[in-house]
């Protein structure tokens, strides 16, 4: 599995830092997780096929996590016509659905793409023949989630937003079996607010993004709070392959 960081700024951009995106690769199908980004531009960078994207997994209807999203399905109704990928939207679905057709349509874009829509409910969300995807509800929106990945024999959790009393919020049921890698945000507390929620069933890696400048300093003093627990943070372009 590798995961690459292609945002891991917070609410809004920062120098050479996108908002948020992360892109999963495994046996040589993608998965987005968040498009706050202009994500179908990056493809073309990379030389990814669309046609290799499985999936889109929002974590919850916030602009800095979905400002890619019209501009990605747009390349798929003009240029991408092959692409199929399953779009999984938090809340309001079918008003997203519709909202996107009509940004698409005041664009001068009246083919649809076709591509299907679907709504996130907490537990078991999506598999196919090399990952499966559960989400749990978290309680920085009415309508948000953390998505946990089980691929290849890993275990990874992408936090997505969290409330500010992360203790109240964060998925504990998904740090059991062990996590390979958690992938946790650090807009909106300190790190170190993560210190009771990871005592005794800590992670084997823990990466950081999402994260604000102000906050910085707390995601740099985790390296010596978790013993033995390779602590980093994440910033655009950064790979981690397990």
């Amino acid at each position: 599995m590798r995961i690459e960081f292609l945002g891991t700024s917070h609410g809004r951009p920062e120098p050479n830092r996108k908002c948020s995106c992360i892109l999963v690769e495994v046996a040589g199908a993608y998965y987005f997780f968040d498009m706050g980004m202009q994500a179908g531009e990056q493809l073309i960078t990379q030389g990814i096929p669309a046609e290799a994207i499985r999936a889109v997994f929002i974590t919850h209807m916030h602009i800095d996590h979905t400002s890619g999203l019209p501009s990605f399905l747009a390349l798929c109704a003009d240029y991408y016509k092959a692409a199929a990928p399953r779009l999984f939207i938090p809340g309001d679905t079918e008003g997203v659905k519709a909202g996107l057709g009509a940004f698409l349509a005041c664009n001068g874009i009246t083919r649809p793409t076709g591509l299907p829509f679907f709504p996130v409910a907490e537990g078991e969300l999506y598999a196919d023949e090399h990952i499966r995807v559960r989400a749990y509800r978290t309680k920085h929106t009415d309508a948000s989630y953390a998505y946990l990945i089980e691929a290849e024999g890993r275990r990874v959790l992408i936090s997505g937003d969290l409330s500010h009393r992360p203790q109240e919020d964060f998925p504990i049921a998904a740090l059991t079996p062990t996590l390979d890698l958690a992938i946790c945000e650090c807009a909106h507390f300190e790190a170190t607010e993560y210190l009771p929620i990871l005592a005794g069933r800590a992670p084997r890696r823990l990466c950081f993004t999402h994260y604000s400048e102000r906050l910085l300093p707390t995601v740099l003093a985790m390296q010596g709070h978790l013993a033995n627990v390779p602590v980093m943070r994440a910033q655009d372009g950064t790979v981690i392959t397990l």
